[in-house]
């Protein structure tokens, strides 16, 4: 006879059924019954097989216990990653975005120190022409005092001594 939820010939619920329950489960004696010896045999293989599932059950709900705490332990040693990844990216993303900025200021740093430069350069260049100009008016009016100076002189040389010739040679 199949036992099921709906049938049942003992007064017992067999998902709640202990090593216990089956040890001191009493049978009622019947003319032609199975042999005593034997049933209590059979019993007593069926309490050490039932009290082995038991064990083994609970090493396994202990392992499974185990595990469950080592997914945990992991999922939390996940989470934590995630965020580091997370904090790591946004931090070189941080940086990344501040080594731009920093690099923007410096060009344009140097552009200004760069136009500023050019513009002194410009600048002397602009005073050292008008300085080279000064000195070529400089030079040509040197020039021409100069010539005018020599002119001047050769021609009182010049008159100069033809008055001493004539006066040397009237006295001759």
């Amino acid at each position: 006879m199949a036992l099921t939820d709906d049938s049942k010939p003992f007064d017992v619920d067999i998902r709640r059924l202990s090593p216990l329950d089956i040890h001191n489960k009493e049978f009622s004696k019947s003319f032609r019954g199975y042999s005593e010896n034997e049933v209590d045999e059979f019993l007593d293989l069926v309490v050490a097989e039932f009290e082995r599932l038991i064990r083994s059950e609970e090493e396994l709900r202990s392992e499974l216990s185990g595990l469950e705490s080592r997914i945990e332990h992991y999922r939390g040693l996940e989470e934590t990653l995630k965020n580091a990844l997370v904090l790591a990216q946004k931090t070189a993303d941080e940086i990344k975005e501040a080594a731009l900025r920093e690099a923007d200021a410096i060009k344009r740093q140097a552009i200004l120190d760069a136009d500023r430069t050019r513009d002194e350069a410009n600048e002397m260049l602009k005073k050292t022409h008008e300085e080279i100009d000064k000195a070529r008016q400089t030079l040509l009016r040197f020039k021409a005092e100069f010539r005018s100076f020599l002119d001047s002189t050769m021609e009182m040389l010049e008159s100069g001594t033809s008055g001493i010739l004539d006066r040397l040679n009237r006295r001759d």
